[in-house]
């Protein structure tokens, strides 16, 4: 048996080592190291020239998101990169007469402008990026009419039960924590959105030393640096970048929120627990482990494996590690206990050498060392990717175990099921597991359950 165990832990060892190979494989043509430089305001660029390449692309990340959204107002930092561009003719020359794309992506730790096209109209890219970040069109009008979108397309999504989910687990979870609220906002909040909420938040964030410029394409150096020095040098950086700074969430609650949900509809399970930030030393351990925790949950609950979801999302602030399924809902509560069971079994049962190897080859499929990679490391503060590469490679069970016991506590875990509540009551009640107390939206509980809110659909 011993000697088993030995083979066993050489050949994940061998395994592992060829982790960093084959990721540095697979992306070197794709990347490599990019020429590093700097304008005076503090831009920083990083450029990948690639003679003959008749197309370029220009990516520039702002290091803020809708972490910062004003209390209240969740959706302004997503208007801000509404309005940087707001005619729609500008869009359609990028789609139409470059061939290429113009596109701004805001998320909660980020406002992220991409523009694609032909390497000989480079120039005149940048001058475009130019007039929304140092002549950015703030007028009431653009603001009315932006706005005017956002809140009609709020209208016309019919919120599905998976949605109600998410949103309950992550108000479940974080609180008033800033990755709880919406990042495109609410009709409620953004009503409440002015200018002035715009005009503030560009000068503290929109700003060249809080930014970071990729250039991968058909442009030499010279030629690139000199229209950014022409362009953007008149872009005024900030005396200071404002940091992310927040109040910790409370302790979460423990029970089961139960939450009704269209009849004939699945049953939407979700089961987090707090996770850590990007820059956090457990960031990898972290996600190799929900790896794991999805393969020893679907082995659990066949043949409803093929809906389960489980993810740590990649963010600068510590965000969830979440479990989630879509079953029947007479399925529902064994799925809920089954995934329970699951996080528990991560902090008392190490990953097999089987399990580390398979989640490191998992991770070595989906990585990519591209642009965005190399932006991560300034938005989140990151070391250079090769040392992230050795991090990954350098994990062994006990890491596993470790940062399992960290995260996975019985105090730390929440659930949320949306789905029939009338269904789940009897299933409960026939159940009758120990120690688990649930949360009914019109405040019926279980003869055990203490004082209940009243209904909660989230936010």
């Amino acid at each position: 048996m011993k000697l088993v165990n030995v083979l066993a832990r050489k050949r994940a060892l061998a395994l592992a080592v060829c982790f960093v190979c084959v990721i540095a494989q697979n992306n070197h043509a794709q990347s490599g190291e990019p020429q590093r430089d700097q304008l005076l305001n503090g831009l920083r660029i990083l450029l990948w020239s690639r003679p003959g390449d008749q197309n370029v692309a220009l990516k520039l990340r702002i290091h803020s998101g809708a972490a910062f959204d004003t209390s209240g107002k969740a959706g302004t930092m997503a208007l801000l990169g509404d309005i940087l561009f707001p005619d729609p003719s500008i869009h359609e020359y990028f789609t139409g007469e470059m061939g290429g794309r113009l596109d701004v992506k805001t998320d909660y730790d980020a406002i992220e402008i991409t523009l694609e096209g032909r390497a000989s109209e480079y120039d005149r890219i940048v001058d475009t990026l130019r007039a929304g970040l140092v002549t950015t069109p703030l007028t009431p009008e653009n603001l009315l009419k932006l706005r005017e979108a956002r809140l009609k397309k709020l209208s016309e999504t019919k919120t599905s039960a998976s949605e109600v989910a998410n949103q309950a687990i992550a108000d479940r979870v974080l609180g008033n924590f800033p990755y709880a609220h919406p990042v495109g906002g609410t009709a409620e909040s953004l009503a409440k959105i002015e200018r002035a909420d715009l005009m503030l938040a560009r000068d503290r964030f929109l700003t060249p030393n809080n930014a970071t410029l990729t250039i991968v394409g058909g442009v030499d150096s010279r030629r690139a640096m000199r229209a950014l020095r022409q362009l953007l040098g008149g872009w005024r950086k900030s005396e200071q970048v404002i940091p992310a700074t927040f109040r910790q969430p409370d302790p979460p609650d423990k029970r089961t929120l139960i939450l009704n949900a269209t009849a004939g509809s699945p049953a939407e399970i979700r089961i987090a627990t707090r996770g850590v930030s990007r820059s956090d030393r457990d960031f990898f351990a972290m996600s190799l482990l929900a790896f794991i925790a999805r393969e020893r949950w679907s082995k659990l609950v066949q043949p409803v494996g093929k809906s389960l979801i489980v993810k740590a999302e990649p963010h600068a602030l510590p965000e969830i590690f979440v479990m989630g399924a879509a079953v029947d809902s007479t399925a529902a509560l064994k799925t809920l206990e089954s995934g329970m069971a699951v996080l528990k079994s991560l902090a008392s049962t190490p990953a097999t050498p089987a399990e580390l190897v398979a989640a490191k080859n998992y991770a070595s499929s989906t990585w990519t060392a591209d642009a965005s990679a190399w932006l991560d490391i300034d938005t989140f503060g990151l070391p250079p990717i090769s040392e992230q590469l050795l991090s990954i490679n350098a994990l062994s069970v006990t890491d596993l175990q470790r940062v399992a016991a960290r995260l996975f506590n019985d105090n730390s875990i929440s659930s949320v099921i949306v789905g029939n509540v009338e269904q789940l009551k009897q299933a409960a009640a026939a159940r009758n597991v120990p120690g688990r107390v649930y949360s009914y939206p019109e405040g019926v509980a279980l003869p055990e359950t203490a004082t209940l809110p009243t209904k909660s659909t989230g936010k």
